[in-house]
């Protein structure tokens, strides 16, 4: 059974913000024998969309109502003599579906779209037909809604289906908001249908929709729609929560009472604001029962603050904070920090003298009406100010009107680009239906997005991502399959691996490697996240398998290569006969500052005079001997090189070293660790002032990221 049948005046009063007051009951019996009449007179609308006129005007109250009644009277004849699995008239499903984005406030021309969102699917109407009579912009959106034929796609045909809405929704965002109302009239009626069906449905609707429902903003169904899968999926956990509310209606509830404590703060304050009570849904209590164990009557609702400004929303908080006793750990700013599905809100909690913790909601209006409908709010989110006062002053139809450009040109994400544009990206990558099909789960489970910042300033400045990204899925995205190559990265300025979790705000920067055998690690698919990331990985280690072993970490012994030279080089003691050496944790050159110190067998050390060793030389009692440098240029240093590993690196950097006339006295190669390397290098300079080129010339080798003094 759905929850429709289970607890009916349950779903009506989790929305009572949906209901108007003075409206009755929709009777979609009685509409579905209306509409069997026959078409009315054209001078007016069909009695059976009057709900749906009444609805939209509420909202928009120009609105032109003359096309809803030509795609009235289309969707009418062409699905006449069809009946619902339920036995009534198939009109009914694009009416119920339409009223509900009625009353969230859609516009004209997604109403339209809504009534002959099955004509194409079901009946002998066409795209063609559709695109003459209503314009291209309700076209484009029909076609969007329209499945794929299982007779052409088999099995595949579902997630062709979202794959086609996914793209179409990626050009307009109303594509998917007749997709959830659609869907959310099918789980009210999902009681006609046998138990294994209403289950693969409402898994469906449990893993692709209601994401889809969270990401663009549309609460009021999104809720709804997780309280219909969790009566199919979960009956038992469901029939105990429906148990807890109706013992909970039985008792007194504090809320109403704390209401009016707040609105007497509130009004003293001199800040004019609307109080509610609202309750929580199903599976909003089911949650916060699992979380806090036995129930008290303020935990079944929340206080909702509706006010004018954003500037009233913090005084509401502050009066609350100062006249209540707050629960720090609750508060929350989505207005400074939006959520990433347009939703904005001050979420606190405050306990009140008898023990009551009450949590509150406080927004604007107009922040309301966008936590409720989402996108639906934004009405035509593609038509310019200009169009629409155009539209306005001209009274055109609206499926003509409100259509900008051409609706198959790429338009922006109206809510904020991140998933959707990840979405559109990574599914052309998707090799085969079932390979998108449980990727787009996977993406779709993920509830947080991150935003960082790009370092090099190329292209867009930002990269969206989800929650618990890495380096790698950064690389990805900024360069798809380019990022093959990717051997680094710096955050915030310093060098991390690429494994690293970013986070949000970070500003990153990422290094590639100019070698074109370079390729992912099998390693780097455990720190992916995005399903970009992940198919191109996946693709390449199939297509190259012999490089597809993991960078090993395992210790080995360093590789070293030694010259013969040694000894001062041109440093001179003023000690007689002494032997000079220079000390190898500095190796000082000209013209640096230096001191020597007389060791064991007589010979002197010389350090530059920032070296550590100097301070313990001295703390030791070691003599200390005057140094100078000769008359000659020559000169022996020690450099560090960091790089990431990568083949052929220390025959490029010896190579780049030979180029500046350098002789190598030494050479030492550290083992790899998370695709660093280290290398030291002895060098014999011929000349001390050539010193800055060498170390330039050995940064500019691909994958060395820094070359410094020992």
């Amino acid at each position: 059974m759905s929850a429709e049948a289970t607890n009916p005046e349950a779903r009506s009063e989790a929305r009572p913000e949906l209901r108007r007051r003075g409206r009755t009951r929709l009777d979609l019996r009685r509409l579905g024998r209306a509409a069997l009449l026959g078409p009315t007179s054209r001078d007016r609308l069909p009695d059976a969309i009057g709900h749906v006129a009444e609805a939209h005007r509420a909202h928009h109250p120009d609105a032109d109502l003359s096309i809803l009644r030509r795609a009235y009277v289309l969707a009418e004849s062409s699905h006449r003599g069809q009946m619902r699995k339920s036995g009534e008239p198939y009109i009914t499903h694009p009416l119920a579906v339409t009223l509900i984005l009625a009353e969230l406030g859609a516009e004209t021309t997604t109403l339209t779209a809504s009534l002959l969102h099955d004509t194409v699917e079901d009946t002998e109407v066409t795209l063609d037909q559709v695109r003459e009579e209503f314009g291209d912009e309700v076209c484009f959106i029909v076609d969007g809604v329209t499945k794929v034929e299982k007779i052409d796609y088999g099995a595949a045909a579902e997630p062709e289906t979202f794959r086609k809405m996914l793209v179409a929704t990626g050009n307009d965002v109303r594509v998917m908001s007749i997709k959830l109302a659609d869907r959310l009239h099918n789980m009210r009626t999902l009681g006609v249908m046998r138990p294994d069906k209403q289950a693969r449905i409402a898994k469906v609707t449990r893993d692709v929709l209601i994401p889809l429902a969270e990401r663009l903003g549309v609460q009021a169904l999104k809720t709804e729609l997780e309280d219909l899968v969790f009566a199919i999926l979960h009956p038992e956990e469901y029939e105990h929560t429906r148990a807890l509310i109706a013992a909970h209606a039985g008792e007194r509830d504090p809320l109403p009472a704390i209401a009016e404590s707040v609105r007497v703060v509130l009004r003293e304050a001199g800040i004019h604001a609307e109080v509610l009570v609202r309750p929580r849904h199903f599976v909003s209590v089911h949650r916060i029962s699992r979380k806090r164990g036995e129930l008290r009557g303020s935990d079944f609702g929340r206080l909702l603050i509706l006010v004018g400004e954003n500037a009233d929303c913090y005084g509401v908080l502050g009066e609350l904070h100062t006249c209540f006793t707050p629960v720090v750990s609750e508060f929350k700013d989505f207005i400074a920090v939006p959520k990433f599905n347009l939703y904005q809100s001050l979420h606190t909690a405050f306990a009140t003298s008898d023990g009551h913790v009450a949590e509150v909601i406080v927004r604007t209006r107009q922040m309301h009406r966008v936590a409720e409908a989402g996108v639906v709010a934004l009405g035509n989110p593609y038509a310019t100010a200009a169009a629409a006062a155009a539209a306005a002053a001209s009274g055109a139809a609206a499926g003509s009107a409100e259509a900008c450009a051409d609706p198959y040109e790429e338009r922006v994400d109206p809510t904020r680009p991140g998933w959707l544009s990840r979405l559109l990206d990574w599914q052309q990558s998707a090799p085969d239906p079932d390979t998108f099909w449980s990727v787009l789960r996977a993406e779709l489970a993920q509830d947080r997005e991150i935003t960082v910042f790009r370092a090099d300033g190329g292209g867009p400045a930002t990269i969206s991502l989800p929650g618990g990204a890495s380096c790698i899925d950064a690389a990805y995205a900024q360069y798809g399959e380019a990022a093959h190559g990717c051997i680094g990265a710096r955050v915030n300025g310093r060098l991390t691996s690429l494994t690293s979790r970013l986070s949000d705000g970070d500003t990153v920067q990422l290094l590639l490697a100019h070698d074109a055998s370079s390729g992912p690690s099998a390693d780097w698919l455990e720190h992916a996240h995005t399903p970009a990331a992940r198919i191109a990985i996946s693709s390449w280690l199939k297509a190259h398998p012999d490089g597809a072993a993991a960078t090993t970490t395992a210790a080995r012994a360093p590789l070293s290569v030694v010259g013969a030279r040694g000894g001062g080089g041109n440093a001179v003691a003023d000690l007689p006969d002494a032997t000079v050496r220079l000390a190898g944790c500095c190796t000082p050159v000209p013209p640096d500052a230096v001191a020597g110190f007389v060791v064991r067998g007589g010979a002197v050390t010389v350090h530059r005079v920032q070296c550590a060793a100097v301070a313990q030389m001295r703390s030791l009692g070691r003599t200390s001997v005057a140094v100078h440098w000769r008359a000659t240029a020559d000169c022996r240093v020690t450099l560090l090189a960091e790089s990431f590993g990568r083949p052929h690196l220390l025959a490029d950097l010896t190579e780049a070293i030979a180029r500046e006339g350098v002789e190598v006295v030494s050479a030492t190669v550290e083992p790899p660790v998370e695709q660093r390397v280290r290398h030291s290098y002895t060098l014999q300079l011929p000349d001390a002032t050539g010193l800055p080129a060498l170390m330039r010339a050995m940064r500019d080798v691909p994958g060395v990221y820094d070359v410094s003094r020992a």
